[in-house]
Protein backbone atom coordinates (compact mmCIF):
# COMPACT_ATOMS: atom_id res chain seq x y z
CA UNK A 1 0.00 0.00 0.00
CA UNK A 2 1.15 3.58 -0.77
CA UNK A 3 1.39 5.76 2.17
CA UNK A 4 0.76 9.80 1.29
CA UNK A 5 3.02 12.25 2.95
CA UNK A 6 0.58 13.29 5.47
CA UNK A 7 -0.21 9.89 6.48
CA UNK A 8 3.14 8.66 6.38
CA UNK A 9 4.07 11.26 8.52
CA UNK A 10 2.06 9.72 11.48
CA UNK A 11 2.97 6.35 10.23
CA UNK A 12 7.10 6.43 10.97
CA UNK A 13 5.89 8.00 14.62
CA UNK A 14 3.26 5.50 15.23
CA UNK A 15 4.01 2.18 12.98
CA UNK A 16 1.89 -0.82 13.16
CA UNK A 17 3.93 -3.68 14.65
CA UNK A 18 1.57 -6.18 12.50
CA UNK A 19 2.35 -5.44 8.95
CA UNK A 20 4.70 -7.24 7.23
CA UNK A 21 7.41 -4.67 6.09
CA UNK A 22 7.78 -1.11 5.02
CA UNK A 23 9.95 0.86 2.12
CA UNK A 24 11.15 4.41 2.63
CA UNK A 25 12.70 5.45 -0.58
CA UNK A 26 13.57 8.45 -1.35
CA UNK A 27 16.75 11.01 -3.13
CA UNK A 28 18.01 12.69 0.13
CA UNK A 29 19.35 10.24 2.00
CA UNK A 30 19.45 12.10 5.49
CA UNK A 31 16.08 12.78 5.42
CA UNK A 32 15.33 8.53 4.37
CA UNK A 33 17.56 7.67 7.27
CA UNK A 34 16.20 9.97 9.48
CA UNK A 35 12.57 8.18 9.00
CA UNK A 36 13.66 5.07 9.05
CA UNK A 37 15.47 5.51 12.31
CA UNK A 38 12.31 6.89 13.77
CA UNK A 39 10.22 4.23 12.59
CA UNK A 40 12.46 1.62 13.86
CA UNK A 41 13.06 2.79 17.04
CA UNK A 42 8.92 3.85 17.51
CA UNK A 43 8.53 -0.42 16.52
CA UNK A 44 11.72 -1.65 18.88
CA UNK A 45 11.81 0.63 21.61
CA UNK A 46 15.10 2.46 22.87
CA UNK A 47 16.69 -0.77 24.13
CA UNK A 48 15.69 -2.65 21.08
CA UNK A 49 19.30 -3.02 19.11
CA UNK A 50 21.13 -3.40 22.76
CA UNK A 51 18.73 -6.65 22.78
CA UNK A 52 19.73 -7.77 19.16
CA UNK A 53 16.13 -7.31 18.19
CA UNK A 54 17.60 -5.46 15.14
CA UNK A 55 19.19 -7.09 12.42
CA UNK A 56 21.10 -4.84 9.82
CA UNK A 57 21.52 -6.14 6.67
CA UNK A 58 23.36 -3.84 3.87
CA UNK A 59 22.32 -4.52 0.00
CA UNK A 60 26.06 -5.88 -1.10
CA UNK A 61 25.93 -8.31 1.79
CA UNK A 62 21.90 -9.65 0.36
CA UNK A 63 23.41 -9.67 -2.83
CA UNK A 64 26.35 -12.36 -1.62
CA UNK A 65 24.17 -14.41 0.56
CA UNK A 66 20.39 -14.40 -0.58
CA UNK A 67 18.66 -15.92 2.03
CA UNK A 68 19.78 -13.79 4.93
CA UNK A 69 16.94 -11.76 5.05
CA UNK A 70 14.66 -14.55 5.40
CA UNK A 71 16.83 -15.95 8.51
CA UNK A 72 16.72 -12.60 9.63
CA UNK A 73 12.84 -12.32 9.70
CA UNK A 74 12.98 -15.75 10.82
CA UNK A 75 15.68 -15.93 13.93
CA UNK A 76 14.16 -15.91 17.76
CA UNK A 77 16.49 -14.10 19.89
CA UNK A 78 17.10 -14.09 23.37
CA UNK A 79 14.68 -10.94 24.29
CA UNK A 80 11.02 -10.86 23.65
CA UNK A 81 9.76 -8.03 21.69
CA UNK A 82 9.08 -7.01 18.28
CA UNK A 83 11.94 -7.45 16.20
CA UNK A 84 13.10 -5.70 12.45
CA UNK A 85 14.95 -6.93 9.42
CA UNK A 86 16.48 -3.64 7.98
CA UNK A 87 17.72 -3.58 4.72
CA UNK A 88 19.87 -0.48 3.71
CA UNK A 89 19.92 0.67 0.13
CA UNK A 90 18.12 -1.61 -1.43
CA UNK A 91 17.58 -1.84 -5.84
CA UNK A 92 15.57 -2.78 -7.90
CA UNK A 93 17.33 -5.59 -8.91
CA UNK A 94 16.73 -6.81 -4.77
CA UNK A 95 13.13 -7.46 -5.73
CA UNK A 96 13.03 -10.95 -6.13
CA UNK A 97 14.80 -11.60 -3.47
CA UNK A 98 12.74 -9.27 -0.79
CA UNK A 99 9.35 -10.51 -2.52
CA UNK A 100 10.62 -14.28 -1.35
CA UNK A 101 10.77 -12.76 1.80
CA UNK A 102 7.88 -11.03 2.02
CA UNK A 103 5.56 -14.24 0.87
CA UNK A 104 7.26 -16.39 3.54
CA UNK A 105 6.21 -13.94 6.12
CA UNK A 106 4.07 -14.82 9.24
CA UNK A 107 2.53 -13.17 12.07
CA UNK A 108 5.00 -13.29 14.37
CA UNK A 109 8.67 -12.34 12.68
CA UNK A 110 10.69 -9.46 12.43
CA UNK A 111 9.21 -6.60 10.48
CA UNK A 112 10.91 -6.30 7.39
CA UNK A 113 12.14 -2.70 6.89
CA UNK A 114 13.88 -1.93 3.44
CA UNK A 115 15.29 2.14 2.28
CA UNK A 116 16.37 3.05 -1.24
CA UNK A 117 17.68 5.91 -3.28
CA UNK A 118 15.32 7.64 -5.48
CA UNK A 119 12.81 5.28 -7.44
CA UNK A 120 10.00 6.29 -10.04
CA UNK A 121 6.57 5.02 -10.46
CA UNK A 122 7.51 1.87 -12.17
CA UNK A 123 10.18 0.97 -10.13
CA UNK A 124 9.89 -3.22 -9.49
CA UNK A 125 10.76 -2.34 -6.13
CA UNK A 126 8.60 0.27 -5.52
CA UNK A 127 5.20 -1.69 -6.73
CA UNK A 128 6.24 -4.73 -4.54
CA UNK A 129 5.27 -2.67 -1.48
CA UNK A 130 2.75 -1.07 -2.94
CA UNK A 131 0.71 -3.48 -3.93
CA UNK A 132 1.85 -6.15 -1.11
CA UNK A 133 -1.91 -5.81 1.31
CA UNK A 134 0.13 -5.98 4.58
CA UNK A 135 2.96 -3.64 3.92
CA UNK A 136 3.53 0.07 2.57
CA UNK A 137 5.78 1.93 0.53
CA UNK A 138 6.63 6.01 1.46
CA UNK A 139 8.07 8.46 -0.75
CA UNK A 140 10.47 11.15 1.18
CA UNK A 141 10.73 14.18 -0.98
CA UNK A 142 12.59 17.41 -0.61
CA UNK A 143 9.49 19.14 0.73
CA UNK A 144 9.98 22.08 3.56
CA UNK A 145 9.02 19.86 6.94
CA UNK A 146 5.21 20.57 7.33
CA UNK A 147 4.03 21.96 10.53
CA UNK A 148 2.96 18.34 12.06
CA UNK A 149 6.76 17.23 11.33
CA UNK A 150 8.12 20.41 13.05
CA UNK A 151 5.60 19.87 16.20
CA UNK A 152 6.66 16.22 16.16
CA UNK A 153 9.97 17.15 16.29
CA UNK A 154 9.60 19.54 19.33
CA UNK A 155 7.69 17.14 20.96
CA UNK A 156 10.47 14.78 20.79
CA UNK A 157 12.89 17.20 22.17
CA UNK A 158 10.38 18.30 24.41
CA UNK A 159 9.91 21.70 23.47
CA UNK A 160 5.55 22.66 23.93
CA UNK A 161 5.84 26.16 25.23
CA UNK A 162 6.53 28.30 22.21
CA UNK A 163 5.56 31.78 21.91
CA UNK A 164 3.71 33.74 18.74
CA UNK A 165 6.37 34.02 16.66
CA UNK A 166 8.72 31.11 17.33
CA UNK A 167 6.82 28.31 15.16
CA UNK A 168 7.19 30.74 11.71
CA UNK A 169 10.49 31.39 13.11
CA UNK A 170 11.30 27.26 13.05
CA UNK A 171 8.90 26.93 9.98
CA UNK A 172 11.48 29.58 8.35
CA UNK A 173 14.63 27.70 9.83
CA UNK A 174 13.54 24.38 8.76
CA UNK A 175 13.16 25.45 4.82
CA UNK A 176 16.73 26.93 5.47
CA UNK A 177 18.75 23.67 6.94
CA UNK A 178 18.75 20.14 6.11
CA UNK A 179 16.61 17.38 8.29
CA UNK A 180 19.82 16.17 10.24
CA UNK A 181 21.31 19.84 11.00
CA UNK A 182 17.49 21.37 11.62
CA UNK A 183 17.24 18.48 14.69
CA UNK A 184 20.56 18.94 16.04
CA UNK A 185 19.14 22.52 16.68
CA UNK A 186 16.35 21.34 18.01
CA UNK A 187 18.26 19.27 20.14
CA UNK A 188 20.66 22.12 21.15
CA UNK A 189 17.49 24.84 21.63
CA UNK A 190 16.40 21.87 24.37
CA UNK A 191 19.17 21.98 26.21
CA UNK A 192 19.28 25.39 26.10
CA UNK A 193 15.86 25.81 27.81
CA UNK A 194 16.25 22.77 30.07
CA UNK A 195 15.12 24.20 33.45
CA UNK A 196 13.68 27.26 31.82
CA UNK A 197 9.87 26.90 32.07
CA UNK A 198 9.60 30.15 30.04
CA UNK A 199 7.93 29.97 26.30
CA UNK A 200 10.92 29.61 23.48
CA UNK A 201 11.51 32.82 21.89
CA UNK A 202 12.64 34.25 18.45
CA UNK A 203 15.79 34.90 20.54
CA UNK A 204 16.01 31.55 21.89
CA UNK A 205 15.87 30.36 18.40
CA UNK A 206 18.50 32.59 17.29
CA UNK A 207 20.75 31.67 19.98
CA UNK A 208 21.14 27.77 18.94
CA UNK A 209 20.31 28.09 15.22
CA UNK A 210 23.51 27.40 13.42
CA UNK A 211 25.98 30.46 12.67
CA UNK A 212 25.26 31.51 8.81
CA UNK A 213 28.25 31.68 6.86
CA UNK A 214 26.91 34.87 5.45
CA UNK A 215 26.73 36.58 9.26
CA UNK A 216 29.70 39.08 8.46
CA UNK A 217 28.17 39.93 5.16
CA UNK A 218 25.22 40.95 6.77
CA UNK A 219 26.52 42.65 9.54
CA UNK A 220 28.19 44.90 6.58
CA UNK A 221 24.40 45.32 5.00
CA UNK A 222 22.58 46.27 8.59
CA UNK A 223 25.58 48.91 8.86
CA UNK A 224 24.80 50.72 6.06
CA UNK A 225 21.29 50.09 6.22
CA UNK A 226 21.13 51.81 9.45
CA UNK A 227 23.71 54.69 8.57
CA UNK A 228 26.69 54.31 10.54
CA UNK A 229 29.08 55.38 7.52
CA UNK A 230 31.64 55.55 10.24
CA UNK A 231 31.92 52.00 10.74
CA UNK A 232 32.15 50.84 7.26
CA UNK A 233 35.87 50.93 6.63
CA UNK A 234 36.83 48.76 9.25
CA UNK A 235 34.16 46.37 8.15
CA UNK A 236 35.20 46.21 4.58
CA UNK A 237 38.53 45.82 5.38
CA UNK A 238 37.40 42.60 7.40
CA UNK A 239 35.64 41.70 4.90
CA UNK A 240 37.94 41.96 1.74
CA UNK A 241 40.76 39.93 4.17
CA UNK A 242 38.32 37.16 4.20
CA UNK A 243 38.45 36.58 0.39
CA UNK A 244 34.34 38.53 0.06
CA UNK A 245 34.57 39.34 -3.84
CA UNK A 246 33.26 42.79 -4.59
CA UNK A 247 30.46 41.42 -7.22
CA UNK A 248 29.53 39.28 -4.15
CA UNK A 249 29.52 42.17 -1.73
CA UNK A 250 27.59 44.20 -4.41
CA UNK A 251 24.71 41.60 -5.07
CA UNK A 252 24.19 40.93 -1.18
CA UNK A 253 23.46 44.60 -1.17
CA UNK A 254 21.40 44.80 -3.70
CA UNK A 255 19.33 41.43 -2.50
CA UNK A 256 19.09 43.10 1.17
CA UNK A 257 17.94 46.62 -0.11
CA UNK A 258 15.72 45.09 -2.78
CA UNK A 259 13.58 43.53 0.47
CA UNK A 260 13.60 46.62 1.79
CA UNK A 261 12.28 47.92 -0.87
CA UNK A 262 9.91 45.09 -1.46
CA UNK A 263 8.27 45.37 2.28
CA UNK A 264 8.41 49.64 2.14
CA UNK A 265 6.40 49.44 -0.86
CA UNK A 266 3.91 47.16 -0.23
CA UNK A 267 0.11 48.08 -0.67
CA UNK A 268 -0.55 46.89 3.54
CA UNK A 269 2.72 48.74 5.11
CA UNK A 270 6.09 47.62 5.69
CA UNK A 271 5.16 45.17 8.42
CA UNK A 272 3.12 43.46 6.37
CA UNK A 273 5.32 43.11 3.14
CA UNK A 274 8.37 41.56 5.94
CA UNK A 275 5.67 39.39 6.50
CA UNK A 276 5.16 38.25 2.33
CA UNK A 277 8.81 37.86 2.23
CA UNK A 278 10.09 34.24 0.56
CA UNK A 279 12.14 32.33 2.44
CA UNK A 280 10.91 34.00 5.22
CA UNK A 281 12.47 36.23 7.27
CA UNK A 282 12.24 35.73 11.17
CA UNK A 283 13.16 36.02 14.83
CA UNK A 284 15.40 39.59 15.46
CA UNK A 285 16.18 39.69 12.17
CA UNK A 286 12.65 40.81 10.68
CA UNK A 287 12.12 43.15 13.65
CA UNK A 288 15.25 44.85 12.33
CA UNK A 289 15.02 44.67 8.39
CA UNK A 290 11.49 46.10 9.48
CA UNK A 291 12.91 49.08 10.94
CA UNK A 292 15.15 49.45 8.13
CA UNK A 293 12.38 49.42 5.95
CA UNK A 294 10.21 52.17 7.86
CA UNK A 295 13.29 54.22 8.42
CA UNK A 296 14.12 54.34 4.73
CA UNK A 297 10.71 54.70 3.26
CA UNK A 298 10.20 53.53 -0.71
CA UNK A 299 11.35 56.43 -2.80
CA UNK A 300 15.02 56.44 -0.92
CA UNK A 301 14.99 52.87 -1.37
CA UNK A 302 14.28 53.50 -5.12
CA UNK A 303 17.34 55.81 -5.05
CA UNK A 304 19.78 53.14 -3.18
CA UNK A 305 18.90 50.25 -5.63
CA UNK A 306 19.77 52.79 -8.47
CA UNK A 307 23.02 53.43 -6.77
CA UNK A 308 24.04 49.62 -6.64
CA UNK A 309 22.85 49.01 -10.21
CA UNK A 310 25.15 51.74 -11.46
CA UNK A 311 28.12 50.23 -9.19
CA UNK A 312 27.26 46.96 -10.34
CA UNK A 313 27.33 47.74 -14.26
CA UNK A 314 30.59 49.43 -13.54
CA UNK A 315 32.51 46.35 -11.78
CA UNK A 316 31.26 44.67 -14.66
CA UNK A 317 32.87 46.75 -17.16
CA UNK A 318 35.71 45.98 -19.69
CA UNK A 319 36.94 49.33 -19.55
CA UNK A 320 37.23 50.03 -15.26
CA UNK A 321 40.61 50.55 -14.20
CA UNK A 322 39.59 51.87 -10.78
CA UNK A 323 39.81 49.07 -7.52
CA UNK A 324 37.18 46.94 -7.50
CA UNK A 325 36.41 46.53 -3.73
CA UNK A 326 36.94 50.76 -3.93
CA UNK A 327 34.32 51.54 -5.74
CA UNK A 328 32.18 49.35 -3.95
CA UNK A 329 33.44 50.89 -0.78
CA UNK A 330 32.14 54.65 -1.68
CA UNK A 331 28.77 53.13 -3.06
CA UNK A 332 27.96 51.73 0.86
CA UNK A 333 29.11 55.04 2.54
CA UNK A 334 27.12 56.71 -0.20
CA UNK A 335 23.77 55.08 0.69
CA UNK A 336 25.00 55.34 4.36
CA UNK A 337 25.03 58.92 4.38
CA UNK A 338 21.57 58.59 2.17
CA UNK A 339 20.17 56.45 5.17
CA UNK A 340 21.09 58.77 7.31
CA UNK A 341 19.13 62.07 5.75
CA UNK A 342 15.43 62.59 6.87
CA UNK A 343 12.91 61.22 4.87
Amino acid sequence: MKLQARDASRYFARPDADKTGLLIFGADTMRVAMKRQQVIAALIGPQGEEEMRLARIAAADLRKDPAMLLDAIKAQGFFPGPRVAFVEDATDGMTDVIATALADWAPGDAQVIVTAGQLNAKSKLRQLFEKHPNAYAAGIYDDPPSREEIEAELTRAGLTNLDGHAMTDLAALARELDPGDFRQTMEKLALYKLGDDTAVTSDDITACAPASTEADLDDALNIVAEGRAQEIGPVMARLDAQGMQPVTLCIGATRHFRTLYAAASDPGGAAQGIARMRPPIFGPRRDRMLRQAQAWGAPRLETALTILTDTDLSLRSAGQTAPQMALVERALIRLAMLGRQRG
